[in-house]
């Protein structure tokens, strides 16, 4: 058949971008698992309003700063972009899941529009898009296949700059002291972080773009082998560390850890063998391990992790690939720490000025009183367990 290869890359892609969607419900879970039975209500509907909102605010005008004009010849136009518009909403997750507890939800639901409609976009047209920085000083030579930086660092840059202005929540340290808030849903917590994993086979191997020929099938094999190792090896050093730490085995330390080998691993999956993501997902999982205590030191209060796995590894495993797959000409170290360092600085100032301009309008944080009652309450008026007593 003529169209052979398009029909088959057009379903791979489909097909990729539905594992991703997939993440949207594994956000979900994992963050309601680890908040407070208080608040859970809160944390679903932003979920739900983040992929809605970012979905649309990407259709509407994210894409064209992005790429441009729609277009493709290779597979069909619609299912590229809504592989794009898979990711956006990723972004955004990483972000709101570490200020949980303590923030509104329409205030977020403004800066979703702004971060999924034009700053994410302005990061992927440096990157992956039309790279309006080309002809410039500032041009990035920076690989980095699913965003390790252009996703993970971008969420993780969004949230300590919202971290920064909203402050813990309340409670948290008292007296020079963390005060430690349990996970409200194991369970929960399992069956998110599982789906995010699954979702990363089509993050990673559906971007390597196509399937049709034996030798891009070859890639997208190896891709989604390397992406499953780093995960593997990611949660056997969160095991291992927080055994030998604390001699507890915590499961959800050893899922951040195969999250954290899953971000480190993403810059660069299809460059490997079958072996070096053992070691970037090693290296991640016990990066995640000591990152959480020393972001709580700092009194950066993050519920679901999310500094420690996604800014953390997002910036290791990009990288990572300059140490390990560094060609000497399309890939090198200081190429993959430029695009390290300029996305860092545009992700954390715009984010910041965004934030802090918006939250002088419509304040970001709910007050003491209610975070006390729950968010549920307040901001949805409908809690998840309303038969339980909370404190």
């Amino acid at each position: 058949m003529e169209n052979t290869a398009y029909i088959i890359d057009t379903f791979f892609t489909l097909f990729a971008m539905t594992l991703i969607i997939f993440m949207v419900p594994g956000f979900a879970m994992l963050e309601a698992g680890l908040v407070r039975t208080k608040n859970v209500s809160t944390v679903l509907t932003t979920n739900v309003m983040i992929y809605a909102v970012a979905s649309m605010a990407f259709l509407l005008f994210g894409y064209s700063i992005a790429f441009g004009e729609f277009g493709s010849d290779a597979m069909s136009k619609w299912a590229v972009f809504l592989f794009q518009m898979a990711f956006v909403g990723k972004t955004i997750n990483i972000m709101s899941g570490g200020v949980s507890e303590r923030v509104k939800i329409m205030p977020l639901a403004i800066f979703t529009v702004i971060i999924g409609g034009f700053i994410y976009p302005i990061i992927v047209n440096i990157t992956w898009g039309a790279n309006f920085l080309a002809d410039t000083f500032l041009a990035l030579h920076m690989y980095d296949l699913a965003g390790s930086t252009v996703i993970h660092s971008t969420g993780g840059w969004a949230l300590l700059a919202a971290i920064l202005i909203v402050g813990p929540r309340r409670g948290r340290y008292r007296n020079g002291k963390i005060r430690v808030i349990p996970a409200s849903n194991i369970p929960l917590v399992v069956l998110g972080a599982l789906l995010l994993w699954i979702g990363w086979f089509g993050f990673n191997g559906g971007s390597v773009g196509s399937i049709s020929t034996k030798e891009n099938a070859d890639a997208v094999a190896l891709t989604i082998m390397n992406t499953n190792t780093a995960g593997l090896a990611g949660a056997i050093m969160g095991s291992f560390f927080m055994w030998f730490k604390y001699k507890k085995l915590d499961i959800t330390m050893i899922l951040n850890g195969a999250l954290g080998g899953l971000v480190a691993v993403t810059a660069g999956p299809d460059l490997y063998n079958i072996y070096i993501p053992i070691l970037i997902g090693a290296i991640g999982g016990t990066l995640v391990v000591f990152a959480v205590p020393f972001f709580d030191k700092l009194k950066l209060d993050d519920p679901v992790g999310a500094l420690s796995v996604h800014l953390v590894n997002g910036i290791w495993g990009t990288l990572a690939v300059g140490i390990f797959a560094s060609n000497g000409d399309d890939i090198t170290f200081w190429g993959q720490l430029k695009g390290v360092l300029l996305i860092g600085v545009f992700a954390f100032a715009a984010s910041y000025t965004v934030i802090f301009l918006i939250n002088k309008f419509m304040p970001f944080r709910a007050d003491d009183d209610d975070q006390q009652q729950g968010l549920d309450f307040t901001e949805c008026g409908l809690e998840s367990y309303p038969e339980f007593v909370r404190n």
